[in-house]
């Protein structure tokens, strides 16, 4: 068995900006949900773009969201986790955007129409890591220059 470690704010932070993919967490009347999401970092914020219709467009706005990336060797027992919380919020200003945009701006994988910007605010973050000697630096295969 290994020691699970917490991560400095640093190297979650660090950990953040080297993805391009994971899951929010938000509630719905109909109950929790988690979705998977392409995402950037700007400033101190997680970005996604997403359909104004969707769960996350929808429920997404003005409400507390969790944010989690992460990522696993299993053939070693080793792996790591990022969590952030905060206040979601749609970005309408057309500044902001434009700082969005020249920064980082999120490439949805997925087809269809992804017009609203939804952003994540930190207010909390907190990572682990499991397993000797995981190596944080090249722990993300896919880099955001893609």
């Amino acid at each position: 068995m290994h020691e699970a470690i917490d991560l400095t704010r640093s190297e979650c932070e660090h950990l953040l900006r080297t993805g391009v993919g994971g899951r929010i967490a938000l509630a719905a009347p109909d109950g929790p949900h988690i979705v998977p999401v392409n995402y950037s970092v700007v400033d101190d914020a997680i970005i996604v773009r997403t359909s104004p219709y969707s769960v996350l467009g929808t429920y997404g706005r003005d409400s507390m969201l969790a944010f989690e990336v992460d990522q696993f060797d299993h053939e070693r027992q080793r792996g790591w986790s990022v969590v952030v919380r905060g206040r979601g919020e749609v970005v309408n200003d057309a500044e902001e955007l434009d700082h969005i945009r020249a920064t980082w701006e999120p490439r949805p994988w997925a087809a269809g129409a992804r017009t609203l910007y939804v952003r994540l605010r930190w207010s909390e973050v907190s990572g682990r890591r499991i397993g000797s000697s995981w190596d944080l630096d090249g722990a993300l295969a896919v880099r955001r220059t893609l």
